[in-house]
């Protein structure tokens, strides 16, 4: 599989492609009128697509100012170890900066599924007393 054959598009994760991503990886079945609300609600989503099938997929979550949360870092295993949740995990950073107030100090968090935590740790988190975390300012 070429890497060029991957794309991430923006903001157009759907409920049902969400929900087949967290049964495939493991996590339970969500009703879709609960998900179609939790993804109205985000700060902002990515999709891995590849071949037109959403194979991967990140959510922010937060106040969109002082607090951050990644959620659902999830890549579909037969795509895992391609440099996929890296990619993700960098446009949702990459998404805080871009929107964050300039000249301030942001708290980025998430829960890592046990186990997955030095791949954060490569990615500038830390581990914390309530998760992972990681502190970014702002340029103005």
């Amino acid at each position: 599989m070429e890497e060029s054959q991957f794309e991430l598009v923006d903001n157009q994760l759907t409920a049902e492609d969400f929900i087949h991503l967290k049964v495939a990886t493991g996590f339970i079945n969500r009703p879709l009128e609960q998900v179609e609300k939790a993804l109205a609600n985000d700060l902002f989503d990515v999709s891995v697509v590849y071949n037109g099938e959403v194979i991967g997929m990140g959510r922010l979550v937060g106040d969109g100012a002082l607090y951050w949360y990644l959620q659902e870092i999830i890549v579909l295993p037969e795509y895992q170890g391609q440099g996929l949740g890296r990619k993700i995990v960098n446009r949702l950073l990459e998404y805080i900066k871009e929107t964050a107030l300039p000249g301030t100090k942001v708290e980025v968090g998430l829960t890592s599924v046990k186990g997955k935590e030095p791949f954060y740790e490569k990615l500038g988190f830390t581990c914390g007393s309530s998760g992972m975390q990681k502190r970014m300012e702002i340029d103005d």
